[in-house]
């Protein structure tokens, strides 16, 4: 949990900078979505991530693989990868597509670990994903 709470902490403090700039370098596979997608969307109090999540199907084939790899392998995902992708067997990219096309189904903790990853961050303390 603390691990969890110290990504937090600096994926805010990185949008409260008041730079799209370092949140598009930072995230430099979603850089381009964060730049179209959120184009004129002020930084802060989470405005960037809330505009990425919910532009989650909106994403480019590069963003998109960032953010899928990390619902599979991020454990906040792990719940919805066992109710909604069950029998899918790993390592094909199976569970990625299956995601993918239950992103509707997907919690909201999972969506945010997503939209996180899209903003260059891990949801997570070192060595979760």
């Amino acid at each position: 949990m603390a691990g969890m709470q110290a990504g937090l902490v600096v994926i805010t403090a990185l949008l409260l900078s008041g730079s799209v700039a370092e949140a598009q370098q930072a995230g430099k596979p979603c850089a381009g979505d964060i730049k179209t997608l959120c184009a004129g969307i002020q930084p802060g109090e989470g405005r960037i991530k809330a505009c990425i999540e919910s532009h989650l199907t909106d994403l480019s084939p590069t963003c998109e693989d960032r953010v899928l790899t990390v619902a599979v392998t991020g454990k906040v995902c792990k719940a919805d990868v066992a109710k909604l992708c069950a029998g899918i067997v790993p390592g094909t990219g199976g569970i990625r597509a299956c995601i993918k096309s239950h992103m509707a189904e997907v919690s909201d903790s999972c969506k945010d670990a997503m939209s996180q990853a899209a903003a260059g961050k891990k949801p997570f303390g070192r060595g979760d994903l």
